[in-house]
């Protein structure tokens, strides 16, 4: 689990609706809500920009965030982002789910490929195909890890790494490889390099289709 530590101020909101979130917005924050653990779900107001900054970090995403609601904190997790359909950089709405230290929990972490260029399949002129950027998991909140590494150096052509190949830290445990050995899906693969045609190959098979069409003709 990384280190890093993300720390997001928050207020309660008591307006709510459609016209309040959008003065909300107007005024450079956006309406989110905090929920579970043993705890109500709690409407929050949180500055959009402040929440920007955050973003742009990957372990954002797969992190235990410290959510401070008025002087109290909660140990949380980004569970969804709502952004304007083509403004990427505008949040439009935040969910955020509370931990329980001690208890199991699922998030999707992305995936990392190391040794891209240097693979055998690379060298050889193959076309590496990423499959799955990211997989959910399932471990203790203080095992989470901000990512899982896939190294891709032994990687030839026509080969793939599915799930079930993934070197998993202790304590994580990937929930889809439970429901059979149809869930062992690849995640990442190299395919062929693609052949181009030789212009006199070309040219040939221009010429065998033009006396085929003739002989059609002909006949």
């Amino acid at each position: 689990m990384s280190q890093e530590t993300f720390k997001i101020e928050a207020s309660v909101r008591d307006d709510l609706g459609k016209g309040a979130s959008r003065r909300l917005r107007r005024e450079g924050n956006i309406p989110a809500i905090v929920y579970g653990g043993k705890k109500p779900p709690v409407s929050l107001t949180i500055n959009h920009n402040e929440l920007l900054k955050h973003l742009d970090h990957e372990a954002f995403f797969s992190h235990i965030l410290e959510l401070n609601v008025d002087g109290e904190t909660d140990e949380v997790v980004l569970r969804d982002l709502h952004r304007h359909p083509y403004k990427t950089t505008v949040v439009l709405h935040a969910d955020f789910q509370r931990i329980t230290r001690g208890q199991k929990m699922r998030m999707h972490v992305p995936l990392h490929f190391d040794n891209r260029e240097e693979s055998k399949g690379a060298k050889a002129g193959g076309v590496i195909s990423v499959i799955h950027n990211e997989i959910e998991i399932e471990c203790l909140p203080r095992q989470l890890p901000e990512y899982l590494t896939i190294d891709l150096a032994d990687l030839d052509v026509n080969e793939s790494i599915h799930l079930s190949e993934i070197k998993l830290p202790e304590g994580i445990a990937i929930p889809e490889l439970a429901l059979g050995e149809e869930h062992d899906v690849a995640v990442v693969a190299i395919h062929p390099p693609k052949v181009e045609k030789e212009p006199e190959e070309e040219e040939q098979q221009a010429e065998t289709g033009g006396e085929e069409e003739k002989g059609d003709e002909e006949a």
